[in-house]
């Protein structure tokens, strides 16, 4: 059963590591399209694979210890190899999900920022007067307590 054992782990992190190198390789270059910053899309992209390998290490673990006993010591291993596979695919899918999410709010902002610099643009260039509320201070001899009418 060692040997079972020794197999299990090392196919299991063999694939944790060509998928985590799948996710940061495809992962850069996504977010390479929405940062525009090489050095702050390989930065984000690193936090989510390393995040990625430590979850799913975490799980390769837990399933390590898992006792399947199918009467065969092989049938064994490919019963917790699906179990690992199963688990890699699902957290595979919640990062490509969390890497998706930072893209569209560094893509959000973007748009919020230029949008807010062609305002400023239109702005400057057609004298409009900000559009903040201009408030004119009360002068206390003016205001009137507001009249009530009762009906009965």
């Amino acid at each position: 059963m060692e040997q079972g054992y020794a197999v299990f782990l090392l196919l299991g992190v063999v694939l944790v590591l060509i998928d985590g190198q799948l996710i940061y390789r495809s992962g850069r270059a996504y977010m390479n399209r929405a940062y525009g910053d090489p050095e702050a899309a390989r930065s984000m992209t690193a936090l989510a694979t390393v995040l990625f390998h430590l979850v799913v290490l975490g799980l390769l673990a837990i399933v390590s210890i898992v006792r399947v006993d199918t009467g065969d010591p092989v049938k064994n291993v490919v019963v917790k190899l699906g179990i690992v596979l199963l688990l890699l695919a699902l957290v595979h899918g919640v990062t490509m999900m969390i890497l998706g999410r930072i893209r569209d709010r560094q893509l959000q902002q973007q748009l919020a920022d230029e949008m807010a610099e062609d305002h400023r643009q239109f702005e400057r260039e057609h004298q409009v007067p900000s559009q903040s509320p201009r408030i004119e201070p009360v002068q206390p001899s003016q205001t009137t307590p507001p009249q009530i009418k009762t009906t009965r």
